[in-house]
């Protein structure tokens, strides 16, 4: 899965999309391919009157989406983006990068998603 706990995206799709705003990801489902956005998909609950809350009422809560319906938030391009993975080859770190970045030059990494890896560092002769 592309996305991961506390990454900034943008929801592409929905009634909440909104393209400039970068918003964080609260829960991730793997197996569901689904994720939970802050402030995003909100839905109500509503409460019948008890002990605790006697006004009753409704609750808005995020509800999942799914986690094709977001792009990733590059802060170096203030846009949402496409990510690629990667080896590095001093140490063997996989990472994700901004593939926008990428092609302009800046070889930004953006999260490292692994230990280092021996197998995948370039070898030195």
């Amino acid at each position: 899965m592309h996305v991961r706990k506390d990454d900034l995206v943008i929801v592409t799709k929905g009634e909440s999309k909104d393209k400039t705003r970068a918003r964080r990801v609260i829960r991730v489902f793997p197996d569901r391919n689904k994720i939970v956005v802050e402030g995003a998909n909100l839905v109500y609950k509503h409460l019948k009157p008890s002990r605790i809350n006697p006004q009753g009422g409704r609750l808005s809560k995020e509800a999942p989406l799914d986690a094709s319906n977001v792009l990733h938030y590059c802060q170096t391009c203030k846009k949402g983006v496409r990510v690629g993975f990667a080896y590095d080859e001093a140490d063997g770190h996989k990472y994700r990068y901004c593939k926008s970045c990428r092609k302009a030059g800046r070889f930004g990494k953006m999260v490292v998603l692994s230990k280092p890896r021996k197998k995948y560092a370039k070898k030195s002769v």
